[in-house]
């Protein structure tokens, strides 16, 4: 298991290219199961959750290969209905497969999710989806047995916007006979960038980037080649990274239409950021700024850039509040965070954030993807060495991260444990 060693403090500059984005690739993944063919997707990041369903796929009977950027499925057959739980188990994302198998085969094992270690994220709106659209749902020692002859269309209302059972439910629904609709469904673009390729294959979907999304059932979807769009939160991350080191960073190859909360905060906090056709400039302020921030559902500031935010406002002139309204016992970086000398107190959702002059370099552990680019954020601004431990999670999300970093002038270097 590697660590990563970063010797700060240090001012970023130069340009950093931003990958394709996990939270489209993996629903997309997913989403060849449906079509009984060859599909191609481009701009795949090379992360540890691509391997992971790509693992998941192979055990499906749907054999995969990724080169350069470009991944080719083979969807032509599935020899296995089971999704087993030593996949599932490391990355929540695998539920996905759940619809599509129940939509094309009538059938799925779909063991329970795991992934990230904090808080409870329970997949009950996944199955209430399903069961709307007429599966039959069993619990059977940690698995979700799923099956129905054919899916048929409903109407779902979800209790919150939840992406992930925003995704499921238009997996399944597109085979299913006749019309579904999704009330208050996910609306980032994430679902977008799904229902656009499903479209294109021949599903009659509407609405996506709304809160009702409506899709009329059909027979089959064609295979398709599709490009990943490119993934705001590392976007979102390398923007808080130039903000922080007081640093000047050029992002290419990225969606400022996609960032605009986040942009809005940057620039709260006093740096300057400007938007081009698929860049953005971010240049650092000599001090940040102290604001509040609140996290909602898109197109609200999003709950992945709280860690790296908050980050930001423990070296800020004066005291922030962030109020987490997505997951309220989203805090796991605050211990981490503290051992830097950050001043931050919690109080349920609420952390106060006192800002101070300067921090100090300390060994830290990642606790999820989010919360570990956020120890980097504070170790490429710490006085001296800091050590963050575990960090397969970063891995998980963020493509090559100490290279871009190293590139833009970081001390970082990856050490064997």
């Amino acid at each position: 298991m590697d660590s990563f060693i970063i010797r700060g403090p240090c001012r970023l500059s130069g340009s950093v290219r931003i990958s394709g984005a996990k939270n489209a690739m993996l629903p997309l993944m997913a989403a060849t199961i449906l079509t009984g063919g060859r599909c191609t997707l481009r701009n795949v990041p090379r992360l540890r959750d691509t391997r992971t369903m790509m693992k998941l796929l192979d055990v499906l009977g749907v054999p995969s290969s990724l080169e350069e950027g470009t991944l080719d499925v083979d969807a032509s057959s599935v020899g296995s209905f089971e999704a087993p739980y030593d996949i599932v188990r490391t990355m929540r994302a695998s539920i996905y497969a759940l619809g599509p198998l129940v939509a094309r085969f009538g059938r799925a094992r779909v063991s329970m999710p795991g992934g990230c270690a904090w808080g409870p994220r329970p997949v009950d709106l996944h199955l209430k989806g399903l069961k709307a659209l007429g599966a039959r749902i069993r619990i059977d020692h940690g698995y979700i047995d799923a099956s129905a002859e054919r899916l048929r269309g409903g109407q779902i209302v979800l209790s919150v916007p939840s992406v992930g059972a925003t995704v499921n439910i238009m997996l399944a629904a597109v085979l299913a006979r006749g019309e579904s609709v999704i009330e208050n469904a996910a609306r980032e673009p994430e679902i977008s960038a799904l229902a656009g390729a499903l479209r294109g294959a021949g599903a009659a979907i509407e609405g996506e980037g709304t809160s009702t999304i409506s899709i009329q059932g059909v027979e089959s979807i064609a295979p398709f080649d599709v490009a990943v769009i490119p993934d705001r939160i590392e976007a979102g991350t390398f923007a808080a990274a130039a903000a922080i080191t007081g640093g000047d960073v050029e992002l290419t190859g990225c969606s400022p239409e996609h960032m605009h909360a986040v942009i809005d905060v940057l620039s709260a906090c006093g740096a300057s950021v400007e938007q081009g056709p698929g860049t953005l400039r971010v240049r650092g302020p000599g001090r940040i700024a102290a604001l509040d921030v609140d996290t909602g559902f898109y197109p609200a500031f999003p709950t992945d850039m709280q860690a790296q935010i908050m980050a930001l406002l423990c070296i800020a002139d004066g005291a922030s509040t962030i109020v987490e309204h997505v997951y309220p016992d989203r805090f796991t970086h605050v211990p981490e965070l503290r051992r830097f000398g950050a001043r931050i107190t919690l109080d349920g959702s609420v952390a106060v954030v006192a800002g101070v002059e300067r921090l100090e370099g300390a060994p830290v552990m990642a606790t999820d993807i989010r919360a570990s680019s956020a120890l980097l954020l504070a170790g490429l601004v710490a006085d001296g060495e800091t050590k963050v431990l575990r960090i397969y999670h970063i891995e998980r999300g963020y493509e090559g991260i100490e290279e871009k970093l190293g590139a833009l002038g970081a001390d970082i270097r990856r050490v064997p444990e």
